[in-house]
């Protein structure tokens, strides 16, 4: 409704113009549209992947060259990389609740992939793509780490002093957090429409 709304109110649009005339202004103006939205698509999901590669790597890394050795200091005895197993949410909170992690982090997946059909905000790809590759990347250790299938310990690594142990999907997933409350807060829906109350 908002894009004919749009291409009914342009100038373009006099009584003086003939048909022939509106069409093709508004086949542009839609043409327009559509690699905005698919590239707003584009967007989350490269942001998704590379969030999710980047998290894969660094935990394949830590398992093997980390796991079972001493925790390397990165700045001193305020940042550490120690590897260690989480069963429980980000930053080892509700070990007793694996599975329910394991279905919220699928059904957050598939909310974003529906919600993707309909984004055009670029600082939406973003966050949900932050998200979603975040997600993405427990889930894996949750489907294929032991101690079993849904069950999986997800690998942790970056320590910092009186703080609790995190990976970079747990990053991902915070920062894709913080922007959506910005985005909430500043009116801006994902559909690229700014609202204020």
């Amino acid at each position: 409704m908002a894009e004919a709304e749009r291409i009914i109110g342009t100038p373009e649009t006099p009584d003086t113009a003939g048909d022939g005339q509106e069409r093709p202004d508004a086949e542009q103006e839609q043409a327009s549209q559509r690699p905005r939205g698919e590239r707003r698509v584009a967007v989350l999901f490269a942001v998704a992947v590379f969030a999710y590669l980047l998290d894969l790597v660094s935990k394949m890394i830590v398992v093997a060259k980390l796991e079972h050795h001493e925790p390397i200091e990165i700045v001193g005895d305020w940042l550490r990389f120690a590897a260690i197993r989480n069963a429980g949410a980000a930053f080892g909170f509700g070990e007793a609740f694996t599975i329910i992690f394991t279905v919220i982090a699928a059904a957050v997946i598939v909310v974003i992939a529906r919600l993707a059909r309909k984004l055009h905000s670029l600082p939406w790809a973003i966050a949900l793509g932050l998200l979603l590759g975040g997600a993405l990347g427990n889930l894996t250790d949750r489907i294929f780490r032991s101690p079993g299938v849904f069950e999986g310990a997800v690998v942790d690594f970056i320590a910092p002093k009186h703080f609790a142990v995190f990976n970079l999907a747990d990053s991902a997933i915070v920062c894709g957090g913080i922007l959506i409350v910005i985005l909430s807060f500043r009116g801006l829906d994902p559909d690229g429409t700014v609202h204020k109350d």
